[in-house]
């Protein structure tokens, strides 16, 4: 009888168990296509002007904006303030017109004057018509699907769709590996905070911001660059 009961309570403590693991491993919407419940501007309680659900799509237009915000003065930077996330994969699809340029911002920390002062960006630009058309020299680590400053995508491996088009990303973050990929191609990994990594930490470009990549948990964010953007299927899952 002691037996029975005791394999009874080992069962009900394996299943607890794996119902626990499962909640953990399910995907949680962040932006669904008709919600903007957990949005808002970074070191901001409402949304920023500009961005709208459109179509079902998170968008960012300049011809959003109203009349009555043009005094806006707050951060058009975008966050999911709901919930801090420090191990998880994101997955995510976006676009941007010819010339367009935006981040993917992770570990975000309120407080400071952007993203860029803590988190660590995925990068998303027109990696073909960006330098042309604004006159600027591009370096390899500020194209499409980079550890901005810090990692370059290879190349090899790197689909990257035309401007109007939908590309998906996902960063699979850890304490043990980080991979970025793009267009269901994994385009590069590293280790955080390692000893290669704090070297290309402290290489020079980060001197401004003392603070960078220190954070093991945070929100979630989109970055406004003065481009339209389009987003959609946004949603993270606990590692």
């Amino acid at each position: 009888m002691k037996k029975n009961i005791l394999l009874i309570l080992i069962s009900i403590s394996l299943s607890c168990s794996n119902q626990n693991k499962n909640k953990s491993n399910e995907w949680i919407n962040l932006f669904d296509g008709s919600s903007l419940d957990g949005w808002r501007a970074y070191n901001g309680d409402q949304m920023p002007p500009g961005w709208k659900i459109v179509d079902s799509v998170l968008t960012f237009n300049t011809k959003q904006i109203l009349e009555q915000d043009y005094d806006y003065k707050g951060n058009r930077d975008i966050m999911y303030g709901e919930e801090e996330f420090e191990n998880f994969e994101l997955y995510l699809e976006w676009k941007i017109p010819k010339g367009g340029n935006s981040g993917i911002y992770y570990h975000i920390k309120e407080g400071y004057g952007g993203f860029a002062d803590m988190a660590p960006e995925y990068q998303l630009l027109d990696d073909e018509n960006y330098a042309e058309i604004h006159n600027y020299e591009l370096k390899d680590w500020q194209l499409t699907a980079a550890d901005y400053a810090m990692h370059v995508p290879d190349t090899t491996q790197k689909v990257l769709y035309p401007p109007g088009k939908w590309n998906s990303s996902r960063i699979i973050f850890t304490s043990n590996n980080v991979e970025h990929w793009l267009n269901d191609k994994k385009v590069l990994s590293f280790i955080p905070w390692s000893e290669q990594w704090y070297e290309k930490r402290n290489s020079g470009k980060w001197d401004n911001f003392p603070d960078y990549g220190k954070y093991k948990k945070g929100y979630i964010g989109l970055q406004d660059h003065g481009s339209n953007l389009w987003f959609r299927n946004i949603k993270i899952k606990k590692l």
